[in-house]
């Protein structure tokens, strides 16, 4: 497992990527990391670290991904805006790919983040209608074939 790639991305092991955040050995520096390890979080179903890293202001109470029946993907970084080790607050929007009820769904999110006591928090994002793929167009998994080939 700690030769795994990590699921954010990244091509780098989880191990020297998001796992030294989710297991709390180090802090994201960046609103950018933080999201990446709250993606990956997600894919792991970590509902622990989702919470421990949603601001306490904004977090549901009823949170749990343990078994919500979503299969992860794959996250793309379309743009972050601040979010630096001197900023205050950071967005990052992203798509991330995933498999619900076996359909094939995209969620756009602009994300807001929030640093605190030198600890970045998700405050709430923004979702943006994201259209499927047509037919022919690379399927949004990642896997590099048509979408009438792979995912349909």
């Amino acid at each position: 497992m700690a030769d795994d790639l990590c699921p954010c991305g990244s091509l780098r092991p989880l191990a020297q990527c998001c796992g030294p955040y989710i297991s709390g050995s180090l802090l994201p520096q960046t609103a950018l990391a933080l999201m990446r390890s709250r993606y990956t979080a997600y894919c792991l179903r970590d509902s622990a670290y989702v919470r421990k890293t949603w601001h306490h202001g904004t977090c549901p109470v009823d949170l749990d991904i343990r078994d919500d029946g979503t299969e992860w993907l794959g996250l793309e970084i379309v743009r972050h805006e601040a979010g630096g080790e001197e900023d205050a607050e950071g967005l990052v929007e992203f798509v991330a790919s995933y498999r619900q009820g076996g359909r094939l769904r995209r969620l756009r999110e602009s994300s807001r983040f929030q640093r605190e006591s030198g600890a970045w928090f998700y405050l709430d994002g923004i979702v943006q209608p994201e259209p499927m793929p047509g037919r022919n167009d690379p399927c949004c998994c990642g896997s590099g074939k048509k979408y009438k080939k792979c995912c349909i």
